[in-house]
């Protein structure tokens, strides 16, 4: 059984095809520039990966070194460790303690130990002629009459402990 068609119903279903068909151009273009800012929303988010990888490799990258530098400081400071461990806790203490005067030892350096060594080349002669005078005495001294008596009585004295009587 066949509907009957009206042309009303013909009028309007041209209406609606042809409305219809008129409004395509205008949903393509909606679609098209939709499909557009997909397209670019899409490639600023591979820009910005693109960015997050290179970031992160450069990061990597620093790490690695960091490591490797972090390594060669461990093995330098391995044989400073060995040796420290033959110290003890009070010997640590007391080279601490000797840093710690360390400024005062050198202000005492240069202001009292450094003008003393500057003097030195003049001590030399001085020396050689107190010791030439003490000769002198010593001569001097030999000289008078009856020391050769005490000196041995000395001795003497300085064997036994005390004093000893000579007949």
């Amino acid at each position: 059984m066949a509907l009957p068609l009206w042309p009303t119903d013909i009028v309007r279903f041209t209406t609606k095809a042809a409305t219809d068909l008129a409004s395509v151009p205008g949903r393509v273009l909606d679609l098209l520039s939709t499909a557009e800012d997909v397209v670019r929303r899409a490639d600023e988010l591979v820009r910005r990966t693109d960015q997050v990888v290179t970031d992160a490799a450069r990061t990597v990258a620093h790490a690695g070194r960091v490591t490797t530098e972090a390594e060669q400081q461990v093995a330098a400071s391995r044989p400073i460790l060995e040796f420290l461990k033959e110290f003890s806790a009070h010997e640590i203490e007391a080279a601490i303690r000797l840093v710690d005067e360390l400024p005062r030892l050198a202000g005492h350096l240069s202001d009292d130990i450094m003008p003393i060594l500057a003097t030195l080349d003049r001590v030399g002669p001085d020396i050689h002629e107190l010791l030439a005078v003490a000769n002198d005495v010593r001569q001097a001294i030999l000289g008078i009459p009856g020391f050769e008596y005490l000196r041995k009585r000395g001795e003497d004295k300085d064997e036994s402990g005390s004093e000893t009587s000579t007949s």
